[in-house]
């Protein structure tokens, strides 16, 4: 097992790392910048290092401060959680080179599946379906970039090509908007992703958000822990998952998971991933692959009971894979909310100190958060301040468990999308089951 990880991450996923690291016996040294010198996880680990100031890129972005970390701690290996530098090859290469090991896919693996224009012609190659799209990189000639979108049929989709957590995409119902939109998207893109590559797609009108988490050694073992439900969105940012997806039936899951493991197998894949799809009337199309932990990868944990994280530490210390697919068993449902410090109608970000905070408890109830009565929420980072899971031996009982959660958690001082996640567990399309990837922004009336 490995001796000592640095933890390039903050918030509530560092403080998951950490506890993984724990219960493994594994020590940490957790980076940070100057503002989260006080964050919970910086408290608890073996050893501490600050990297830079407030600015995520002069400090978690910041690849070589957080190698230089590793080797004045005489770490072995860095963990880039989920964000960040979590999906960037270049970092992992660097890491590799420097002597360490990357808790994550090889940089060749995030080449491949993290790129979404490289990860959809491998699909197409095996003969999964994707959503009718262009082939390769969107032409900087706009006659060609029109004939396409007409080929394709209005509404579309822009994408960057790089990185994900849905950024960099954007809808266009019009010829007249299209030229704007392109010249927008590909900055977002290289803002964000250092990579101005876009593609377009047909904008699909109500599908679901499926996802397949999967777990590959790299040594020829691969596996599929179900999947997961991730239609209540707005603007492409994950608002509430559940697991499983209660619209799919066995067959079509069990062929969905099969066709990930197999280009899990035929990449030679190592460490965990999620592959996306669209779902609608019957048909599963794939959009991207992320090649990283994600945020709602405890959904799958509470039905599966198999401890995610604890597993890529293990597959990093080049362990082989210690389930097998037939160890593998879905038991009831789950569902996580996602408590950001955002206004609950309005969506813009409330930072500022935590005056009280009081989680929820009780069977079957589980909170990932790195909050406590006096932290102050800088307004330099992701507003997700804790995840709020709940279990139960059907999907009723899970939301009435995240009911009862919501009505016992208390976070006072800034505003958290608390009040909006209690309308949703309480809207009957929703409890039905009706639900897909523009429900929540049509609910709300916005765009």
């Amino acid at each position: 097992m490995l001796d000592k990880v640095v933890i390039a991450n903050r918030g509530e996923i560092a403080l998951r790392i950490l506890r993984a690291c724990k219960e493994l016996n594994i020590k940490t040294v957790a980076v940070h910048s100057t503002i989260d010198k006080d964050l919970m996880h910086v408290r608890l680990a073996h050893e501490s290092v600050c990297i830079g100031p407030p600015s995520p890129l002069q400090s978690y972005l910041n690849a070589p401060a957080i190698i230089s970390a590793a080797e004045v701690t005489d770490a072995v290996a860095i963990h880039p959680g989920y964000g960040f530098l979590s999906e960037n090859a270049d970092f992992a290469e660097q890491v590799e080179n420097s002597g360490f090991i990357f808790v994550g896919p090889t940089p060749q693996n995030i080449r491949l599946l993290g790129n979404k224009l490289a990860a959809r012609a491998l699909m197409q190659k095996m003969g999964i379906p994707c959503v009718l799209g262009g082939e390769g990189a969107l032409s900087d000639v706009l006659e060609t970039q029109y004939a396409l979108a007409k080929k394709i049929g209005y509404p579309i989709i822009l994408k960057a090509a790089a990185g994900g957590g849905g950024r960099g995409m954007r809808v266009i119902h019009s010829e007249a908007a299209l030229a704007n939109a392109v010249a927008i998207t590909r900055l977002e893109a290289k803002n964000a992703f250092n990579d101005p590559a876009i593609y377009m797609e047909k904008f699909l009108e109500d599908p679901r958000h499926i996802e397949v988490q999967v777990i590959s050694d790299g040594q020829g073992h691969a596996i599929f822990l179900g999947e997961r439900e991730c239609s209540l969105q707005r603007k492409h940012q994950k608002i509430l998952e559940e697991a499983p997806a209660s619209i799919l039936t066995p067959a079509l899951r069990q062929d969905m998971g099969e066709r990930c493991v197999n280009v899990c197998l035929e990449t030679g894949y190592r460490g965990v991933g999620t592959f996306e799809f669209l779902y609608q009337e019957g048909q599963f199309y794939f959009i991207e692959m992320n090649t990283r932990l994600q945020v709602e990868h405890p959904v799958t944990e509470m039905v599966t009971g198999i401890d995610i994280v604890k597993e890529q530490l293990s597959l990093a210390a080049g362990e082989p894979l210690s389930v097998r697919q037939e160890d593998v068993t879905v038991r009831g449902h789950a569902i996580e909310c996602r408590i950001n410090a955002e206004h609950p109608m309005h969506f813009t970000p409330s930072p500022g100190v935590v005056t009280f905070y009081h989680p929820p408890g009780g069977p079957s109830v589980r909170v990932d958060s790195h909050l406590y009565t006096g932290y102050v929420i800088p307004p330099y980072y992701d507003s997700l301040v804790a995840k709020v899971i709940t279990h139960g031996e059907t999907r009723s009982i899970a939301i009435s468990r995240m009911v009862h959660a919501l009505e016992e958690m208390v976070i006072e001082g800034v505003d958290t999308l608390i009040p909006l996640h209690k309308e949703i567990l309480h809207d009957t399309a929703f409890l039905e089951g009706h639900i897909h990837t523009h429900f929540l922004e049509r609910k709300l009336g916005i765009s």
